[in-house]
């Protein structure tokens, strides 16, 4: 059975970032998958023409089978009223009606990742949202691994996916976005990405792996 994949990006390289890997499995398996970018960096801003085409580019390598950009202002998602952003988001999940869904990390250090976890899983109620079969929160680099060191705030990974045969195209499409990554210990490095699924996939068995915290699975 095919699966309709939606990944929610606060901002654009974190479905890379996130499940670039798991993505590109998922496009391999032939599911749809779409990609929801909810922020974007300013008009006036001399990087964004380059970012538009970084994302053109970006959208052409997954081949998603939409692009979705809610365009809120980036580092600035908690200037929005709560009611607003879960219309918003709303609209894309009824529009799309994906089975899964990937989520940020509710306990992500970056206030824009917070707010848009607490409107998208809003919006997966079961009696409103009744596709909705699976939900997934990710593990973003610069984001989760400094949420809080407290028990409620701590990334604990429940899922495992084997990425070993797309991690390297996973590299290369985080390369597209040129300012997003650097050289270690900058937390985006290739090196760190490495390390990170290497990591994951010993506690898999595998070579690399991305890792997930299910929060609601219906059979």
């Amino acid at each position: 059975m095919k699966n309709v994949v939606l990944v929610i990006a606060v901002h654009p390289d974190d479905e890379t970032l996130g499940c670039g890997g798991t993505l590109l499995k998922h496009k391999a398996s032939g599911d749809e998958v779409h990609w929801l970018i909810c922020t974007t960096i300013d008009k006036t801003n001399s990087y964004y023409k380059t970012r538009e085409d970084e994302l053109k580019i970006v959208a052409d390598a997954y081949k998603f089978n939409s692009v979705n950009n809610l365009r809120l202002k980036t580092m600035q998602v908690d200037e929005y009223g709560m009611s607003s952003l879960i219309d918003k988001i709303s609209n894309v999940i009824n529009t799309i009606k994906p089975n899964i869904i990937y989520l940020p990390f509710k306990g992500d250090v970056h206030s824009d990742h917070r707010k848009i976890f607490e409107a998208s899983y809003s919006c997966t109620k079961s009696f409103r949202y009744p596709f909705i079969k699976k939900i997934y929160m990710m593990e973003i680099l610069s984001e989760t691994e400094f949420a809080p060191s407290t028990k409620e705030d701590s990334f604990i990974p429940n899922t495992f996916v084997d990425i070993s045969a797309y991690f390297e195209k996973k590299i290369e499409i985080m390369k597209i976005f040129k300012s997003e990554i650097s050289m270690h210990p900058f937390p985006r490095s290739e090196r760190n990405l490495k390390s990170l699924a290497t990591l994951r996939g010993a506690t898999a068995g595998c070579e690399y792996a991305e890792s997930f915290v299910l929060l609601k699975e219906i059979q």
